[in-house]
């Protein structure tokens, strides 16, 4: 995970700078395969019914990996950073398991700070192109270490869910890719050169993408990303279902590769175990470890080895990737409802009263569904900022999105799901946005409710 935005000053972390980047001809992006059409992605995330379960992932076969990447460490000035011998090892240890394994792989190269850096993209084969789902975990580390928290650990996981789908040569409804990222480090820059690489079609084909970094914290916290809902309750379910409670992840929002993806409005989810930030007694009484002690004392520094990994903490989030890619790989897409929309732009202001939107909904019988379907599209400059409600015909107000001031992301693009069934269908919805915090504005583009 690269170093918290947040210790520059606001005006300046509003917007990364630009980086620029040079592709080497030949290797290109692993688009999906050409479609006629790109589809509706509102609720694509979703899981339907008919989800398979999920094999348990080996921990032992997790360890075995990030032993590997330790070794390609010590064997090569001790890290594995962009543009370095131990980073072009460490993607050559994956792509060969990979390619052992039945994916068809690519490898996307770029240049930054005058150095070649590498993705690595591999593809299960078959299944509908028009619905991508990915999982993915940067591979290199900082120069000052072997990053195997940091992060041989989701490196590791993603690599063993992967695996796990070959061995059991899953079927899933969802074309399935998982990814490797170069150079995060330093700014998420493979990863922005992999997004920034796809036409905005093949973009709208990926209905999903889930991010791993520093899942192994030796002190974990168990932390999930709350930027698209269905993920989310994917994650929060799992975990619910062992009896761990989760909190939501906020140190790492705009510092891991999910960034990159949620600036251009694809879904995402993922998993975390936390960094440099102390646990505090409340969070040590509910998931053990150290009161006032960082979850990772070695975040970004030489003793992030393998010492530097609780094997609960990987082997829980592991075996919770494997159950998001075959709940959400596996399902049977949710069917098209009718959808109703408001184009007309609304401004938000700055640090003011809340602004709404309406739109009416005629026609139909009896309530909403137990699974409204509810788009929105809000162009802002730090989406933090924002608080979201939904408000029903006879007022009552359904919460979509808290404020958060670590947020630093643009944009709320993202489908909630809200369970109205309490609700009359027909009448006049609105969607309630407020900006609870100064500097930045922006407008409501467009929404719409999907039944």
């Amino acid at each position: 995970m690269t170093h918290p935005r947040s210790s520059l000053p606001r005006t300046i972390s509003r917007r990364t700078a630009a980086v620029a980047l040079v592709a080497v001809a030949g290797l290109l992006a692993a688009p999906a395969p050409s479609a006629s059409a790109a589809p509706d992605r509102s609720g694509a995330a979703a899981a339907g019914a008919g989800a398979l379960a999920a094999p348990d992932i080996p921990i032992s076969n997790v360890k075995a990996h990030l032993a590997q990447f330790q070794s390609i460490a010590t064997a090569n000035g001790g890290n594995r950073a962009h543009g370095r011998t131990g980073y072009k090892a460490s993607l050559d240890y994956v792509k060969a398991k990979l390619d052992a394994a039945g994916f068809t792989t690519t490898v996307q190269q770029f240049t930054y700070s005058g150095r070649t850096g590498y993705n690595l993209i591999a593809d299960w084969p078959g299944e509908d192109a028009n619905q991508v789902l990915m999982a993915g975990a940067h591979l290199d580390s900082v120069s000052s270490g072997a990053g195997i928290n940091d992060n041989a650990s989701g490196s590791a996981a993603v690599l063993e869910t992967a695996l796990a789908v070959s061995r059991a040569q899953l079927q899933p409804t969802k074309h399935l890719r998982f990814a490797w990222w170069g150079a995060e480090e330093l700014g998420l820059v493979g990863s922005r050169y992999y997004v920034n690489s796809l036409t905005a079609a093949d973009r709208a084909r990926v209905s999903g993408y889930i991010n791993l970094d520093m899942v192994g914290s030796p002190n974990p916290g168990y932390f999930v990303y709350d930027d698209d809902p269905a993920i989310e309750k994917v994650f929060k379910d799992w975990y619910a279902g062992i009896g761990v409670p989760t909190e939501i992840e906020t140190e790492g929002d705009g510092r891991s590769d999910h960034a990159s993806f949620k600036n251009v409005g694809i879904p995402v989810g993922g998993l975390f175990t936390g960094a440099s930030r102390t646990k505090t007694a409340a969070q040590a009484a509910t998931w053990g470890g150290t009161a006032g002690q960082a979850f990772d004392r070695c975040y970004h520094s030489s003793c992030d080895t393998t010492a530097n990994i609780n094997d609960t903490a990987l082997d829980r989030n592991s075996d919770a990737l494997a159950h998001a890619i075959w709940t959400l790989g596996t399902a049977e897409p949710l069917p098209p409802g009718e959808s109703y929309e408001n184009t007309t732009d609304v401004a938000i202001p700055d640090n003011a009263a809340a602004v709404t939107s309406a739109l009416t909904v005629s026609g139909r019988t009896g309530n909403a569904p137990a699974a409204l379907r509810v788009g929105v599209d809000i162009k802002h400059t730090w989406r933090g900022d924002l608080v979201l409600d939904l408000l029903a015909p006879d007022g009552t107000a359904y919460r979509l999105k808290n404020s958060s001031s670590s947020d630093s992301a643009d944009n709320v693009i993202t489908t909630y799901t809200v369970d109205a069934s309490n609700e009359t269908a027909n009448g006049t919805w609105r969607l309630r946005v407020q900006d609870v915090a100064a500097q930045d504005t922006g407008y409501i583009d467009s929404w719409k409710l999907t039944f």
